[in-house]
């Protein structure tokens, strides 16, 4: 049998709630791997329940890397995190395992097997002009600006993403060119050697799985996670943006009710599911694992390593 260390990177993404971290915890445990979690917001500290990370007796169980890295009021950007994602992925290898590479931030896992793009580096002081802007008027607001200038690249990131916002604009005002032309002028083929799995289920099982999710997360000590953080450093730019962590600031700021905010956090949760599906269709590499009724992480886990081990 191939050694875990040279064979393939295995990849496991999906939407939220779909069952990935569970299942890869499976998956490492029966390639002999470690798991690089590919997810922008479970760097943080402290932000556990909203961003469903690991139990700790996964945790315990599976090595997993880019958890738990820094603190919510501190920043983290893509080329950053891909560079530590390569630190991570070699130093797997050197301990003759095999990565695991598991989430669902598709920006970042993009940008991991195909490259970043360089494009110019970062202007604090245009940074600073744009984030006072934003505490003002809202992310929305920018966005609408960068319509203006880049309908392409508005058309592709959500009103509230900040930090692609953020990028896009910064880009435009340093070069007076659209992000999404130097985009469009950037090819590159993957370096890696891997195999790509998506995790996806039928519509609505997947949206009664997001509810049952919420339920429990808001069950579970969420709106007391949120206020140590608050009590603390409090949130950054980045991590302010996190799935439903807005809406519980604003319920114990009094803004809205528990119900309120509940019902927000599903409805967001479901369009983000339908952006993340849109980015894993652009894959052509990838192949597809649909749930089925009744399975758990044990099965899902199961179907991906059979076909993994067909090469």
């Amino acid at each position: 049998m191939t050694p875990p260390a040279n064979r393939p990177l295995l990849v496991l993404t999906g939407t939220t709630a779909s069952g990935k971290n569970r299942a890869g915890v499976r998956l490492a445990q029966a390639c002999e791997g470690e798991i690089i979690s590919l997810d922008s917001m479970k760097v943080y500290r402290g932000m556990d329940l909203g961003t469903d990370k690991p139990a700790p007796a996964d945790r315990a169980a599976v090595p997993h890397h880019l958890v738990d890295i820094l603190e919510p009021r501190e920043s983290m950007n893509l080329r950053r995190f891909v560079d530590l994602a390569h630190e991570s992925a070699a130093g797997i290898r050197e301990r003759g395992r095999l990565p695991l590479v598991v989430g669902g931030t598709a920006l970042y896992l993009n940008g991991f097997l195909r490259g970043v793009l360089e494009g110019p580096e970062s202007d604090p002081e245009f940074r600073r002009g744009l984030r006072a802007e934003a505490s003002i008027k809202g992310v929305p607001a920018l966005h609408a600006r960068l319509q203006g200038v880049d309908p392409e690249s508005a058309a592709r990131i959500h009103p509230n993403d900040y930090k692609r916002v953020e990028r896009a604009l910064e880009v435009f005002g340093i070069t007076g060119k659209p992000i999404s032309a130097l985009q469009g002028q950037w090819e590159q083929a993957p370096a890696l050697d891997y195999r790509l799995y998506v995790l996806t289920w039928d519509r609505g099982v997947l949206d009664d799985r997001i509810k049952r999710r919420v339920d429990l997360m808001m069950t579970g000590g969420f709106l007391d996670e949120v206020r140590t953080i608050l009590d603390g450093s409090g949130f950054g730019q980045e991590s302010s943006q996190a799935l439903g962590y807005k809406e519980a600031v604003a319920h114990l700021r009094g803004e809205i009710t528990i119900g309120e905010a509940t019902d927000l956090i599903k409805r967001r949760t479901r369009r983000f599911a339908r952006r993340q599906l849109t980015w894993f269709r652009k894959w052509t590499d990838a192949h597809w694992i649909e749930g089925r009724e009744g399975e758990g992480s044990d099965e899902l886990a199961a179907r991906v390593l059979d076909d993994y081990r067909k090469d």
